[in-house]
């Protein structure tokens, strides 16, 4: 395999133009590769770049988690570690001083038309390719046109106006443009359309191919973005009803929360699609190299002590963590909007908040005195890199446990700290976010016990004690769960909605839940965008926040503008270099 993903690196059919135009390093011809064995190494080179990492010019900000386009520009968290380290990802946690010419806009840019760079290879040397059978080819192509479109709705939820570049954008053809955004969203969704009619339901032990059902989940997610609620939701109840894995286990809930995120459970009934990775198999030999680890959160760990041993970003916000605060009666989310208000969750002041939360708080947030799966009491601000901008917490569901160190866990030869490559899997799609997806689509439709009872779904696991946070105990690194479930790490309350009064309430309620079941996982900010509230609740939270983050103190969201990233501005004047304006820049940049 890893052979495979080689010769699919090095082997490049003409682009168009720089945006997907890189320079091969080997002379194999498309007629050398137009065998099934290397038409299959060709995919297999398109699957190894849904983890963000692993073509010319890509980076921490091209990771599969988005934690800097999804986290960092929300509400979810703080950038993380010194304003001047990683200095690119400050204006996205300021916005006023983000700019066409940030060097973390090409990381992502570059890397998702490298991700359908090779689904063309696939498709135009497979259209060459003898002794393939026609069933065969044509789960091929379906595999392929799924990842092309996944690659292009990453760009689509960054960047917005964009190229569709399909299997005829090449040196000769450069009749392109980004004017017509709704022929975009059809391609799209049409290349989803034939994944879905042509994948098969399960792939046995290959469990981290695409499969039909994926294929679904990723369309009915296109059609949320494009506020297509209605024809979304009978594909969610489809997939909630029939659905299954790649590896052939009925969808539901894993028993456990944080079994989601956990490298000794991945590939369970809850995920949908995900991001593969590995460790120990000579793959991080060096710095700058193609890891098979999760590479894009290699920076997100504890700032000295615990897990990694670097770097101190990515910082659960002070936000984030009141929003988990409960109503001491019922455990209800605070949907009065009182959540926010002092005292803060352990803030460090004399006078921290003490009352009921939701126990999801300490599987999302690693903080102080809180156990840290196995590596002990969460020391506070010794783990924290500077604690004044980046806040008192640390990331938690991208880590491994002590005892898992490692068994999943690479060092390489010329990283600069300890085993900060894990085999953690990248959550793109899981089963909560299809259960509340389909609760959205239900309240836009009024069916308001059914919002609920989708909610409700999602809520009675995280009610359920075994899969709390303990003190006093070990913790099982194989079932994410404590052993002696005796004392609670601290006063949790969660309980399960009876009504849905009325339409705005349920659509409240369903996206404070997603905020809560999906914290630091990167999607936030692009909630917030297809919802339409970015720029209120942006500027609401760094409002609260100014007093006592520095970096918040010039902060300020622009609406119809910073909804979307600046397209780099190197691909602008390349695109356009003879004078045809192919490539124009999102307004307001």
């Amino acid at each position: 395999i890893l052979f495979l993903a080689f010769i699919a690196g090095i082997f490049v059919i003409g682009a168009c133009k720089k945006f997907l135009n890189k320079p091969p390093l080997g002379t194999l011809s498309p007629e050398v590769m137009a065998t099934e064995k290397g038409v299959q190494g060709l995919l297999i080179g398109a699957y190894s770049l849904v983890d963000g990492e692993g073509a010319s010019g890509d980076g921490f900000a091209s990771g599969a988690s988005n934690w800097i386009f999804g986290g960092v520009t929300s509400d979810d968290a703080y950038k993380g570690s010194d304003p001047t380290d990683v200095a690119e990802a400050a204006p996205m946690e300021q916005w006023v001083s983000l700019t066409p010419t940030n060097s973390a806009l090409n990381q992502k840019w570059n890397l998702c038309y490298a991700g359908a760079q090779r689904c063309n290879d696939v498709l135009n040397t497979l259209a060459i390719a003898t002794g393939i059978s026609d069933t065969k080819a044509t789960q091929i192509k379906a595999q392929a046109l799924f990842l092309r479109a996944f690659f292009h709705f990453e760009l689509k939820k960054v960047f917005n106006k964009i190229i569709y570049a399909d299997e005829t954008v090449n040196a000769d053809n450069l009749n392109v443009s980004n004017a017509d955004q709704a022929a975009v969203w059809a391609k799209i969704e049409s290349d989803l359309q034939f994944a879905v009619a042509n994948l098969p339901d399960s792939w046995g032990s290959e469990v981290g191919r695409a499969n039909s059902w994926a294929a679904k989940a990723m369309l009915a997610k296109v059609y949320m973005y494009e506020q297509k609620l209605s024809t979304a939701y009978p594909i969610l109840k489809d997939i909630i009803a029939n659905g299954e894995t790649a590896g052939g286990i009925k969808y539901g809930l894993t028993p456990h929360y944080y079994s989601n995120f956990n490298p000794a459970q991945k590939n369970s009934s809850e995920s949908v699609f995900a991001a593969q990775t590995s460790v120990q198999d000579n793959s991080s030999v060096d710095w700058g190299g193609d890891p098979n680890g999760n590479y894009g959160d290699i920076l997100n760990f504890p700032y000295t002590g615990g897990p990694g041993g670097c770097c101190g970003f990515y910082n659960p916000s002070q936000d984030l963590a009141n929003a988990y605060k409960t109503d001491g009666t019922t455990g209800l989310p605070l949907l009065n909007d009182t959540w926010y208000n002092t005292p803060w969750v352990s803030d460090g002041s004399a006078s921290p908040y003490t009352g009921t939360l939701d126990p999801r708080i300490d599987w999302a947030i690693g903080r102080p005195g809180i156990p840290y799966l196995d590596w002990g009491a969460h020391p506070g601000d010794a783990w924290i890199r500077n604690p004044v901008n980046d806040g008192h917490f640390s990331p938690k569901k991208n880590v491994y446990a002590n005892s898992q160190k490692d068994a999943y866990t690479d060092q390489g030869s010329a990283y600069w700290a300890p085993t900060e490559l894990v085999a953690n899997n990248v959550n793109i799609i899981r089963f909560s976010d299809v259960l509340l997806w389909a609760a959205e689509c239900a309240a836009d439709a009024n069916e308001l016990t059914n919002a609920m009872n989708y909610v409700n779904t999602v809520r009675s696991r995280a009610a359920d004690p075994t899969g709390w946070v303990y003190k006093s105990s070990n913790y099982n690194a194989a079932t994410a769960t404590y052993a002696t479930q005796t004392t609670p790490a601290d006063n949790y309350k969660i309980g399960l909605y009876t009504s849905f009064p009325d339409k705005d309430y349920a659509i409240k309620a369903v996206r404070f839940e997603r905020r809560l079941e999906l914290s630091m996982e990167g999607q936030r900010f692009f909630d917030l965008v297809r919802w339409g509230v970015a720029a209120t609740t942006i500027n609401a939270y760094i409002a609260r926040e100014k007093a006592a983050r520095p970096l918040k103190l010039t902060a300020n969201f622009t609406a119809n503008k910073n909804e979307y990233m600046p397209i780099p501005q190197s691909e602008i004047d390349n695109m356009n270099s003879d004078g045809t304006i192919r490539l124009e820049q999102n307004p307001g940049y």
